[in-house]
């Protein structure tokens, strides 16, 4: 059955930027990603937001790794995209390239 729903503009880009990250998609790393391509900062709650929903969705994963005493001992979140994540990546982005399609010229014709 198909979605029926297409991913929100940040969502793709939250997705994009775990899967540029790779090993290294923690949530820090994330983030920096995020802000170094897109000019954009990104508030905690948003971020954390939008990874549990995207978490809900089955569109995003995430295993937890232990690290050093810089964070008082808590466990670091790895985040990684489903195959189902990336299944809608593409799909909004095929849905964007068709309405883009024709449109090289607009400005011209306006």
């Amino acid at each position: 059955m198909a979605p029926k729903n297409f991913l929100g503009e940040f969502e793709q880009m939250l997705l994009l930027a775990i899967m540029r990250k790779g090993d290294g998609a923690f949530a820090v790393e994330v983030r920096r990603e995020l802000a170094e391509r897109t000019g954009r900062t990104v508030a905690r709650g948003a971020f954390y937001t939008t990874l549990d929903r995207l978490h809900a969705k089955g569109y995003l994963e995430w295993t937890t790794r232990p690290v050093d005493d810089w964070r008082g001992g808590r466990p670091q979140r790895h985040f990684r995209v489903t195959p189902e994540g990336l299944e809608q990546l593409h799909r909004s982005h095929a849905a964007l390239t068709s309405l883009w399609q024709g449109l090289e010229d607009f400005e011209k014709r306006t």
